[in-house]
């Protein structure tokens, strides 16, 4: 059974920078990754939203461009590329992770990991579990969405945010329910690239 000083389970940017840090301050470091380094926000979250804001952003310049004194007679959107501009910009922050965790002499450990007593972590990557052993435990698993009973996700008419971000095809019309910072970042993508939106929220204001 391999031993570290500290294990990191979870290598969003809570597990990742502790994990950078720890090993800095000379401590045998391992982190634990179920799916890509950089957890949700860099593959999923943060990051990617962000390129997909930011081409909404441009398009609505070229809307407006007559209001910056600029004339553009044609202009279009291609909503695979925009799609894929953002999944590309997620993937290279993830390699930057990849990178850190190289430079700075951690093992990546990937797999499902799970605490056991005595200070274990047993890690499943398919049919095969092994398990470590350390003198600290660093929990770092980040957050995920929560699925309304009322509204089951059947990835068709009900999605979630994962489905939001790489539709094959813009829907003309959307609901978002709820209207905190995820659902109104994709209500204003979303309305920006030509889509009808229509935000559902409980409380009264956004």
């Amino acid at each position: 059974m391999t031993e570290y000083d500290i294990i990191v389970l979870g290598s969003g940017p809570g597990g990742y920078v502790t994990a950078i840090r720890a090993s800095q301050l000379g401590f045998k470091t391992a982190i634990i990754e179920k799916e890509s380094l950089g957890g949700v926000c860099l593959n999923w979250g943060c990051i990617p939203t962000k390129a997909l804001l930011k081409s909404a952003q441009v398009f609505e310049y070229l809307k407006h461009a007559n209001d910056y004194g600029l004339t553009i007679k044609e202009y279009d959107k291609d909503f695979d590329a925009v799609v894929n501009r953002s999944r590309s910009v997620a993937a290279g922050m993830s390699k930057g992770v990849q990178f850190l965790m190289k430079k700075n002499k951690i093992d990546v450990i990937e797999g499902h990991g799970k605490i056991m007593s005595g200070k274990k972590i047993s890690v499943t990557q398919g049919k095969k579990t092994e398990e470590y052993q350390a003198k600290n435990i660093i929990i770092a698993t980040g957050a995920r969405s929560r699925e309304l009973p009322s509204l089951p996700q059947d990835g068709k008419k009900v999605i979630g945010y994962r489905k939001a971000m790489t539709l094959e095809k813009q829907p003309k019309k959307l609901i978002v329910v709820g209207s905190g910072a995820i659902g109104i970042e994709f209500a204003y993508f979303y309305n920006a690239m030509g889509t009808e939106v229509i935000i559902v929220e409980y409380l009264d204001r956004i």
